[in-house]
């Protein structure tokens, strides 16, 4: 495989078909040698099974064990942290990465728990999670999805949970683009499997995968993230981190120089035009939120939609770290407690955001 591939393939045995892809892609050519320390990377967010269109099969990261404890390599550790609201071992138990883990007898690090160092990462310093340091060979596992803040979420942005939490809110505060950028200045991704089955195309939580029970290949992330773009219909300078990862030469951001190799039938089918978190946003001002905080916002206005109440609501709601010292009318999460209205929490849920809300609106009606 090179550089400049991206590879698919289609199935709906998902392990096998993993393997498959990664024959095809002579994975264990790219290896440097047996005794390799080698990172699994997927994306664990929460404690959300993985066809609710949020977080990795164990199915595709079972394939990628097996096939390289087939070929020689059992240095094998998953590292992964969920993002700051819910904790990495209740999503490792929900999404089944429990049992994977005893079947194939690999490590697990949970990156939320492990210590940090501090990377210049070409002038933004940066905290990253210790076990980096020991993988020789870092296999990034994402999920192929929309994103609420960034449009959409896969290769560049899966590095986000090698971060201890204290950095992960920091990122929000001074805004995700740039430092997702000079993350993956910091860690290399040496290999990418995409989870491409049933990604949901608006939100980063899931709740409406689209399924395509598709697995990609690639081992450019900012070549792979500008091709997620445009099947999410966006432009590339839509996502700005995808541009400033190519100008600090992570990878190559111009389509033009990719070659698509699809394996068997192609039986994709064309992604919607999703933009249900765009249009939800309009009345929201966030000012350096956390993925979860903004997350469980959304899917709340959308439950406000279509039960008939968010176009009652003519008020602005304010999100985020910026409102920490700030007064205003409707808040959300604890940054906003000297509001008059906010919803409690750090992150609250989506039920309490919807219910919340839901009394205010019909509180103002009577």
């Amino acid at each position: 495989m090179e550089q400049n591939q991206i590879l698919k393939m289609y199935g709906t045995d998902f392990k096998e078909t993993t393997k498959e892809l990664l024959k095809e892609a002579n994975l264990a050519g790219h290896i440097p040698s047996f005794s390799a320390r080698i990172g699994l990377k997927p994306n664990l967010i929460g404690a959300i099974p993985a066809s609710e269109g949020a977080t990795t099969h164990p199915e595709v990261v079972a394939g990628i064990i097996e096939y390289l404890q087939e070929h020689g390599f059992f240095n094998i550790v998953i590292v992964e942290g969920s993002w700051v609201g819910d904790k990495t071992m209740s999503a490792v138990s929900a999404c089944g990465y429990d049992k994977l883990i005893e079947n194939y007898c690999v490590e697990l690090i949970d990156t939320q728990k492990d210590s940090f160092y501090v990377d210049d990462c070409n002038g933004l310093p940066l905290k990253i999670c210790s076990c980096i340091k020991d993988i020789d060979f870092l296999i990034n596992v994402p999920v192929l999805k929309g994103h609420c803040q960034t449009r959409i979420t896969c290769a560049l942005k899966n590095m986000k949970g090698l971060i201890p939490n204290s950095e992960k809110r920091r990122f929000h505060a001074i805004g995700l683009h740039e430092p997702i950028a000079h993350l993956n200045v910091g860690i290399h991704q040496d290999f990418i499997v995409v989870d491409h089955i049933c990604g949901d195309l608006d939100f980063e939580e899931g709740g409406n995968p689209f399924v395509q029970n598709c697995i990609m290949a690639a081992m450019d992330p900012v070549l792979l993230d500008s091709y997620v773009a445009k099947l999410l219909h966006y432009e590339v300078t839509d996502v700005r981190y995808i541009t400033l990862a190519e100008q600090l030469h992570v990878g190559c951001a111009d389509l033009d120089k990719a070659e698509i190799i699809v394996f068997g039938e192609d039986y994709a089918k064309e992604l919607p035009h999703a933009k249900k978190a765009v249009e939800l946003s309009y009345g929201v001002d966030e000012v350096g939120s956390c993925s979860a905080c903004y997350g469980n916002l959304i899917p709340a206005l959308d439950r406000l939609e279509k039960a008939g109440l968010l176009s009652k609501l003519d008020e602005q709601i304010c999100i985020g770290q910026g409102y920490r010292t700030k007064t205003g009318g409707i808040g959300i999460g604890n940054c906003t407690k000297n509001f008059d209205f906010y919803v409690k929490g750090c992150p609250p849920t989506e039920n309490a955001i919807f219910n919340a809300l839901k009394k205010y609106i019909e509180a103002k009606k009577v």
